[in-house]
């Protein structure tokens, strides 16, 4: 059953993701005992002994359902089966900032930051398939954003990493069949309330079945190549911005002259620097700041999140 199709897919998969990891390093897997979790600890219990990996696994409880503490239980026992160490259980508490899946994420991401820090883990793996991916990138199409949202989730983001972004959810699904591996299922994963789920359950089989079933994959490669895109960009936008910034503000002229895809991230940047919270600033703000650069008619000046204005003097933009 071990030599199933999905199994050594999984962990092909993990031993891709590891390959730069020094051994006697410490990896864990983010688990919540979901079928995608359960087959990347399995996967990682396997290959880090092949590697000379101390694996672990930590499991954060968010407290959202009635049986939450029995099923982080569950998944710690199945992980210490598999033969991780150290496997620790957090629970957290979901705040409301941002709505109930922000908030979730963040408490979350909260948790892993803190096991990753106590354990020494270089590493964090999380489960994102290739599944998830598509469904981001078309949750970032329909809200009308840029390259970087389109782009999806990132393979190595810090010390966190998603080796299944090449896997499909079948795959976890099939891999947890054939090592029984108790998966749990969430019931906020069938909630039509959740955005993500409709994507999941009614948005991309109609695509399936319309354009055929490669519009995962295709969606997954969208998403890499504007990656790459979104990268060069950004690192374009971080070496100009230097250059057009002074005391006195930066340089309408020096914006000016760049295309519309690196001055609005230099303009992006600017403004977070002079205070604006990021999560605050919207795709509205920095377009108003982009009308002072290239469409001033002596117009005022632009309010920004966190009590910041952007306005135009002469040749120059000045944040305040």
């Amino acid at each position: 059953m071990r030599h199933e199709p999905a199994v050594l897919r999984t962990r092909a998969a993990v031993r891709s993701s590891l390959r730069d990891v020094a051994p006697g390093s410490t990896v864990l897997a983010a688990v919540s005992g979901g079928a995608d979790s359960l087959a990347l600890a399995a996967a990682l219990a396997h290959v880090a002994t092949k590697l000379g990996l101390t694996a672990g696994a930590v499991i954060v409880d968010h407290g959202l359902q009635p049986a939450s503490v029995e099923q982080a239980q569950r998944a710690a026992e199945q992980c210490r089966a598999l033969g991780l160490a150290p496997v620790t259980v957090r629970t957290v508490a979901v705040g409301r900032a941002g709505g109930p899946e922000a908030a979730a994420r963040a408490a979350r991401y909260a948790a892993l930051d803190a096991a990753g820090i106590e354990t020494g883990a270089g590493v964090v793996l999380l489960g994102h398939t290739l599944d998830d991916q598509a469904e981001t990138v078309l949750l970032g199409l329909a809200r009308g954003s840029g390259a970087r949202s389109l782009s999806g989730m990132a393979a190595v983001s810090g010390r966190y990493r998603r080796p299944f972004l090449g896997v499909r959810r079948t795959e976890t699904r099939a891999a947890c069949r054939a090592l029984d591996l108790e998966a749990w299922h969430d019931p906020h994963n069938a909630d039509p309330a959740y955005a993500r789920v409709r994507v999941r359950r009614e948005v991309l089989p109609a695509l399936e079945q319309a354009l055929g079933p490669a519009i995962v994959e295709s969606l997954a490669r969208s998403a890499e190549l504007l990656r790459d895109d979104a990268d060069a960009l950004d690192e374009w936008a971080d070496k100009a911005l230097p250059d057009a910034s002074g005391a006195d503000g930066l340089a309408v002229s020096a914006l000016a002259a760049l295309p519309n895809a690196v001055r609005t991230r230099m303009l992006r940047r600017a403004a977070i620097a002079a205070g604006a919270p990021a999560g605050a600033l919207t795709a509205r703000h920095v377009a108003e700041m982009d009308r002072l650069v290239r469409d001033w008619h002596g117009q005022g000046p632009v309010s920004l999140p966190g009590g910041l204005v952007a306005e135009r003097s002469y040749d120059r933009l000045l944040l305040r």
